[in-house]
């Protein structure tokens, strides 16, 4: 059986995989050829490991597998009825952190604020390729067929990662029980071994880092605006 980690972007999958792997002792896939996450923080932290057959041979197996996608729900690869713990957080803070991410090369250079909203400005309006924006990628799992997604708030995993963690597991794979001695790691200690990846693990950066036009322009959005209403953000 496949369980997908569906989110767009900077929106808290991968410490959802590591808290998976640390409680539960699963390891991780992702729907792409390569693992670039995994290559860059290092594969150990929640067992990232290359797919061991095909989708279908995967979906059609007892054991359950992990898959991350950043992809929509529309995705070929993605079979109708496929179970999915959706994660999700203020399109604002994912606009912020993935340019960040981006542009975290140039950040000693002089125009290196232009460059970041330049960036922002890309991701804000993308509407091609598998992720889509924000709204649109959102939206699309929202409108998923039966089963329904389970949805995961980055606000929540943070606060409480193993109540987050544990509650979605336990309705996407109620048969996997989690080891009640397990110890996650924090924010702080994944920030300290990849500064550049765990940025900071908190909200509210886009109301002092994303400039107001840019604002308006993700408000201008209208997948933006539905998908954030529909999540609670305002």
């Amino acid at each position: 059986m496949i369980v997908w980690l569906a989110s767009f972007p900077r929106s808290g999958n991968t410490f959802f995989r590591i808290a998976l792997n640390r409680l539960y002792g699963a390891p991780t896939y992702v729907v792409y050829d390569v693992d670039g996450v995994a290559a860059q923080i290092g594969a150990d932290l929640m067992d990232a490991r290359d797919r061991p057959g095909t989708f279908d041979q995967m979906r059609d197996a007892d054991e359950v597998y992990f898959v991350k996608t950043h992809r929509r729900r529309d995705d070929p690869v993605i079979a109708a009825e496929d179970r999915a713990v959706c994660l999700v957080r203020d399109g604002r803070e994912c606009v912020v952190s993935w340019a960040r991410l981006w542009t975290r090369q140039h950040a000693d250079e002089p125009d290196y604020e232009e460059r970041f909203a330049e960036e922002a400005r890309s991701i804000i309006t993308r509407t091609t390729g598998g992720t889509g924006g924000w709204g649109q990628n959102v939206l699309s799992w929202h409108h998923s067929a039966s089963p329904a997604p389970i949805w995961v708030r980055f606000e929540d995993l943070i606060a409480n990662p193993r109540a987050a963690v544990e509650t979605a597991i336990g309705e996407a794979a109620p048969g996997l029980t989690p080891a009640r001695q397990a110890e996650l790691p924090t924010f702080g200690e994944l920030h300290a071994r990849e500064p550049g990846f765990f940025r900071s693990g908190t909200t509210g950066a886009h109301q002092a880092e994303l400039p107001p036009d840019l604002h308006d322009l993700f408000w201008d959005q209208p997948d933006n605006a539905t998908a954030m209403r529909l999540n609670g953000y305002r």
